[in-house]
Order: structure tokens, then C-alpha cells, then sequence
């Protein structure tokens, strides 16, 4: 009988002892990372790219290169091969970011203390990339994941958030981590083919960029110890948007080989009517013409955007009484019968990309507007029931049950803060994909809600990324680095490098991640608990769809 009781008390002790070890080999790594050397000279973290040597650093047994110039352009003009240089070139400060609006995020005390951007300085000479390794030509093949930032296409850079930092996972995973600046907003997506030949490749100049960059690794990714056979490409929000759309790109094929798209299932981009009428009104507004459309190139930038942005908001609101339905109007990709043949998934998946697998995942709470208004964070009942019925009508009732399915125990704030419209388009993505009957598709519903700030964020827009990069001690403003986060950040960061690896998302502690059907449904649930589910919420998402939010 004693032998039992200490058997069972042993059993009981064990998951916090495992625990406290795993804390404290964290203490331990952390306070060698603070005591880390970092190694800066040009003679040892060199590396050799078609245009010349480049010279970065060595951190936490990281190499480590910012601001490699991957291609050049002139303004509204396709990519070209960068300059070559003599001599070796620094590559230890990040890059320029492509001009944007300034941030509105800024205005938030709450926002910029969890958010913490990094909004570096501006250029448009921005066509740069960051890579953390390894190894430096040393023959290996390991898996390369190229990161493309969020901030729809109109903003955001590849150093925007602090959780975009590639050291853990490179170091972790003896992967190589690539994040890439492109052009953006009006540099990037305004469609001037209205004006001549010249200017038809224009409205899709920053997804050129980004089929440039890849370009550029598989050119010379060896030199840093990768496989220019094993690409991923993943991204988030707008960067989801980007891979979305690479997948369908002709000129993309072959230069990537899986890809993970995260809260940013885009199924349609702009159409080429409405982005000519656009481009034909800022060329107006900056009194310009078809003969002197030359001059565009020496606007200033910020009087160009200025036009961009009234342009954009001016034929929206004539494409919405037209009737126009759906989710980008303004900056982004434009379906031209070239450079992107079709819209990305409508109505089928791109045939192209048939073989690549592919990971697609949503957070629980995206845009949630409790997050950032605080009069919204503990409504009454009454008060939330009122918008309920406000959206939903006679399906008020049907609404509440297939919620009480879906989330049992959920509370009456959760009625308005959990995403229904990012996760039913992840859906019809992953449907489309799997309809193909090609490589496999794998859903995630990230569900993990932060403690930081009382508890604000919840599962918010971006809350998954310090915990695929595993730096939620980066972004702690955000995630709080509690113990429950950084174990939860070991294992979505395994199951991400592991993908990378062999198209596979595994990882210790995490039940067997089964590939979408139709039928079954499957999403894997990041919680502190992970889990498989069904087809949880179809029936919820079914109403949903029948009373979609009204476009503004």
C-alpha cells in the first residue's frame, strides 16, 4: 500500500518537476544569451553572394545578415538584379522599409506597449532581406523559411514586430530564416497600364518584388548553409495575403515548396477594372497626363500617396453602390491575365501549386474590438444581445445555439469577440486546396489567450506570431512570456520547423495533426491544451455567411 502511495505521488510530482527543469533551462539560456559575444569583424561572418561578399554578425551561435539588397527598381518599373560591389559590403543594420502612412497604433499607449513596432526608416531603395543561420557555406542543406510581414499591402516591413526575429528558430530548428521588404501601397500597387506598355507590370510591381527575392535565395541561399530545394514560404495577416496570391503566380512556381498562410486567406484580389479606374484617377488628381505620364516618377512621395489614398476611397464608395462584395479594395495584387492569370482561389485552387502542402490557421479573436476599445470590454448582456440581434435578426436564436455548440461555456462578450469572418475564409480556402486532391492541407484555430494587460488581447490579430517565431519574451507586452506561453511557443515553433522539414507539422506534445477534408473538418486547437476538433463550428459559420458584415 505504501509502495502505491508513492508511486502515485512521484506520478503527480513529475509534471512539475519537468516543468521547473524546463524553467530553469530557460533561466540558464537566457542569462547566456546576455552574456553572449557577439562577433562583428569581416573576416569570420562573411558570406559570398553573386554581387559580391557581404560581412554580418554572430550572436547566441546565430550568423546573422540585415539589409542584403536582393534587386533594384525604378519607381512603378519590374525588379532587376541588384548592382554588384567590390569589396565587403556591411549587412548588419536593417534595411530601408518601403514609404508608408505614418501608424495610427502609435495613438494607443496600450497598442504600442504590447505591439512595440519597429518602424526603422523609410526609402525606396527598399528591396532587402534579412537571413539568421547557422551555418555559413558549409554544404549543409537545412530548410529555408522565407517570412513575408503583414500590414495588409500597403504597409509593415520585415522587421516590423520584434517577434519577427529569426534567432530561435534558426538556432532551434537549424533552419534558415529569411524576412524580405518589398514595395507597397501606391510604389507597390498602382495600376497605371492605362497609360501605355510601359507601365502594364505596374500594379503588380511588389508581388514581382517578392518573386525577385525568392529568386535571389535560390540563387545564393547555399552560401548560408540552405536548401534552395526546400523553401517555405509563410506569412501572416497581409503576408498570409502574399502567399495566398505567390501560389497562383506563374512566375513563382518552383521557387517555393510549401507554404503556410496565417490569418490571411485571400480568395480574390482587385480586379483589373476597378485598379485601371483608380490609377486613371491619381493621375488626374496629380495633373498629370498620357502625354507627360513620364513625370509620375518625380512626385513626391507624399503627394503621390495623398492622391492614391482619396482615389482609392472615391471609387470604393462608386464600386459599392455598383454593388461590388468583397474584402480588398485599393492596394493589392490586380488579376491582369499575366502576371496573375486568375484570382488566387476563386473559383478553384491555382493548379500550379496543386503539390504544395500547406498549413492555414486563423486566431480565435482577431479583429475584436474589445481589444481597442475599452468602453466594449465588459458590455452587460442586454448590451451585447442588442448587437446580436442587430446582425442576426430571425437567426438570433439559431445564432446562439450553434455558438453554445461551438463554445460551450462561452460568455456574452465572446458573442462579438470571437472571428467569424477571417476562420470562414481560411475554410474555403483549405476546401478549395483539398478539393484538388493534391499534397495536403492542415488547419489550425489558435486559441490561447493572453494574460498581458488583464487580459485584453485575448487570441487577437497577430497573437500567434511571437509563438511560431518562439519569442514570446520579445513580444512579452503581448503575450506576458508567461511559462504557459513559452511552452506552448516550443511546441508551435516545432510543428512550424518541422513543416519546413518534411512537410509535416509534428511536434513533442502535440496530438497527431491530422490534414482537412470536408467531411471531417479536422483543426488542430493551440491552447495550453492542444487538441483535435471537427467541424466545431460549421454549423455557427453556416449562419454567419447567411448575415455578413456589411463592407464599410
Amino acid at each position: 500500500m505504501k509502495t502505491k502511495v508513492i508511486i502515485f505521488a512521484a506520478l503527480a510530482v513529475l509534471p512539475c518537476l519537468c516543468a521547473c527543469n524546463r524553467l530553469a533551462k530557460e533561466r540558464r539560456f537566457a542569462a547566456d544569451c546576455m552574456n553572449e559575444e557577439v562577433v562583428a569583424d569581416s573576416t569570420t561572418v562573411v558570406a559570398t553572394v553573386k554581387q559580391g561578399r557581404l560581412a554580418g554578425y554572430r550572436t547566441a551561435g546565430v550568423n546573422i545578415f540585415k539589409g542584403i539588397p536582393y534587386a533594384k527598381a525604378r519607381r512603378f518599373m519590374a525588379p532587376e538584379a541588384p548592382d554588384v560591389w567590390t569589396g565587403i559590403r556591411s549587412c548588419r543594420a536593417y534595411g530601408p522599409t518601403c514609404p508608408q502612412a505614418i501608424r495610427t497604433g502609435w495613438q494607443s499607449d496600450e497598442a504600442a506597449f504590447a505591439f512595440n513596432w519597429n518602424d526603422g526608416h523609410a526609402g525606396e531603395d527598399c528591396l532587402r532581406l534579412n537571413i539568421w543561420t547557422r551555418g555559413l557555406g558549409d554544404h549543409k542543406k537545412r530548410p529555408v523559411m522565407v517570412w513575408l510581414h503583414g500590414g495588409g499591402f500597403a504597409a509593415g516591413s520585415g522587421q516590423e514586430l520584434p517577434a519577427y526575429d529569426g534567432t530561435n528558430l534558426a538556432r532551434e530548428g537549424d533552419v534558415v530564416v529569411v524576412t524580405v521588404n518589398h514595395r507597397l501601397n501606391v510604389l507597390g500597387f498602382l495600376d497605371l497600364s492605362a497609360f501605355g506598355e510601359k507601365y502594364g507590370k505596374s500594379g503588380n510591381a511588389g508581388l514581382l518584388d517578392l518573386v525577385e527575392s525568392l529568386r535571389w535565395i535560390k540563387d545564393n541561399i547555399r552560401s548560408f548553409g540552405g536548401d534552395p530545394d526546400n523553401v517555405t514560404i509563410f506569412g501572416q495577416s497581409g503576408g498570409g495575403g502574399k502567399v495566398s496570391t505567390l501560389l497562383a503566380m506563374p512566375a513563382a512556381k518552383g521557387l517555393f515548396h510549401k507554404a503556410i498562410i496565417e490569418s490571411g486567406s485571400q480568395l480574390k484580389c482587385m480586379d483589373r477594372e476597378y485598379s485601371r479606374r483608380i490609377g486613371i484617377d491619381v493621375v488626374k488628381k496629380l495633373e498629370l497626363n498620357a502625354s507627360n505620364i513620364g513625370r509620375i516618377a518625380e512626385i513626391p512621395y507624399e503627394r503621390l500617396l495623398a492622391a492614391g489614398e482619396e482615389a482609392i476611397k472615391e471609387e470604393k464608395a462608386e464600386a459599392l453602390k455598383r454593388g461590388w462584395k468583397g474584402f480588398i479594395f485599393g492596394w493589392g495584387p490586380v488579376v491582369d491575365g499575366d502576371i496573375l492569370p486568375q484570382h488566387p482561389f476563386s473559383p478553384a485552387a491555382p493548379a500550379q501549386s496543386k503539390d504544395i502542402p500547406i498549413i492555414i490557421g486563423t486566431t480565435l479573436n482577431e479583429f475584436c474590438a474589445s481589444a481597442y476599445v475599452p468602453a466594449l470590454r465588459n458590455l452587460p448582456e442586454e448590451a451585447v444581445m442588442k448587437q446580436v440581434r442587430q446582425r442576426y435578426g430571425n437567426l438570433t436564436d439559431d445564432y446562439l445555439k450553434a455558438f453554445g455548440e461551438a463554445y460551450p461555456g462561452y460568455k456574452p462578450n465572446d458573442l462579438l469577440d470571437i472571428d467569424l469572418t477571417f476562420r470562414p475564409m481560411a475554410i474555403e480556402q483549405a476546401r478549395l486546396k483539398e478539393a484538388q486532391h493534391g499534397a495536403p492541407v492542415y488547419m489550425y484555430l489558435f486559441t490561447w489567450q493572453s494574460p498581458a494587460m488583464n487580459g485584453i488581447w485575448r487570441a487577437t490579430h497577430c497573437m500567434e506570431i511571437p509563438f511560431v517565431f518562439d519569442n514570446t519574451a520579445l513580444q512579452a507586452g503581448m503575450t506576458g512570456n508567461g511559462l504557459q506561453a513559452r511552452a506552448l511557443a516550443k511546441k508551435m515553433s516545432r510543428a512550424w520547423i518541422n513543416f519546413a522539414k518534411t512537410g509535416k507539422p509534428t511536434a513533442h506534445d502535440l496530438p497527431a495533426w491530422e490534414p482537412y477534408t470536408g467531411t471531417k473538418g479536422a483543426t488542430l486547437l493551440f491552447d495550453n491544451t492542444c487538441a483535435m476538433r471537427y467541424n466545431h463550428d460549421t454549423k455557427l459559420i453556416k449562419i454567419a455567411r447567411q448575415c455578413p458584415q456589411k463592407p464599410k
